[in-house]
């Protein structure tokens, strides 16, 4: 069995931070990619709100650029996921999905969380021409445009109200006849002038070839169909983290979400560590997610020297 100071879950801004930075520091980490090597990126195309582009950039291009610079320092990153874990004892233990079991001192979570869509086929064909799930990340991309978001929840309200300062008019498609926002962010969605709500309606397709053109809408009450013209197309349903195997040895909210200690990276598990959207469930941005990379791989090397283990 392998034996390893430092073992990072998840190649995300997170995780290749959290690389970046261990490495650095000596650490020699193992970074195990998962399903998705790079994360939401690497599904991404422009991406202009990271620090140091001032042009922009291609999400899979960075997404590169921070794993060779993981490895320039000698990250050993393994294009494996890992499917279990065991932390009753310290050293912790690994398993991957081919059966490989591995021991790690420090174990730095960066597994991140991923979007919830309609499921349809337009919308997944679409992705990256239109259709986003980030209204912060992309709605910079449709300034004085119409455009579309389908959601009913605090997230979906606060997104709305932000694309209504970016563009034209924003359409807020909502299945029911209310919303499940807070009452406060209700009352900022309907006092917003350029933004129209759409009750009773659920999204039958996303139109367009090659970008989005517009969306056509049924009405749950009269089975009425209408199209409204848009070049941009958002859901706002909701994030589901990828935390599913730490069940029943972190500590989770409601929704998944990893709770980390107030200004820290650390659990309720001694010795491992979470950064990136496992955690964070407010901001979901690269550069938080890099940030908090480098706040757990500082946590894990002061851990590790504290208990004399490096």
């Amino acid at each position: 069995m392998e034996h390893h100071h430092c073992v990072i879950i998840g190649s995300g801004p997170a995780g290749y931070t959290a690389a970046i930075y261990a490495a650095r520091a000596g650490m020699k980490p193992i970074l195990y990619t998962g399903q998705e090597p790079g994360g939401q990126l690497m599904i991404t195309n422009d991406v202009e709100n990271f620090p140091g582009y001032p042009d922009g950039i291609h999400g899979p291009v960075l997404m590169e650029d921070l794993k060779k610079q993981a490895e320039r320092f000698g990250t050993d990153i393994r294009y494996e996921l890992i499917s279990k874990v065991d932390f009753s004892d310290s050293p912790h233990v690994l398993y991957t999905e081919g059966g490989t079991e591995i021991k790690a001192d420090a174990v730095i979570v960066a597994t991140g969380a991923s979007a919830k869509w309609l499921g349809l086929e337009s919308e997944q064909r679409l992705q990256n021409r239109g259709v986003s799930a980030c209204a912060v990340c992309d709605g910079f991309f449709f300034r004085n445009q119409e455009v579309a978001i389908v959601g009913g929840g605090d997230t979906a309200a606060e997104e709305s109200t932000y694309l209504a300062k970016l563009c034209k008019t924003v359409h807020l498609i909502v299945r029911r006849d209310e919303m499940r926002a807070s009452k406060i962010m209700q009352q900022r969605v309907l006092s917003t002038p350029n933004l129209i709500v759409h009750w009773n309606s659920e999204t039958q397709e996303v139109l367009g070839e090659d970008e989005v053109t517009g969306v056509r809408l049924k009405n749950n009450q009269t089975g009425e169909e209408t199209t409204i013209p848009v070049t941009g197309f958002f859901v706002a349903i909701g994030h589901k983290p990828n935390t599913d195997i730490f069940k029943g040895w972190l500590t989770l909210d409601e929704t998944g979400y990893i709770i980390n200690k107030a200004g820290s990276s650390h659990t309720n598990i001694e010795g491992v560590f979470v950064a990136g959207d496992a955690a964070d469930k407010v901001y979901r941005q690269a550069v938080t997610a890099a940030g908090m990379g480098c706040m757990a791989a500082l946590d894990a090397e002061r851990w590790l020297t504290e208990k004399g283990i490096v």
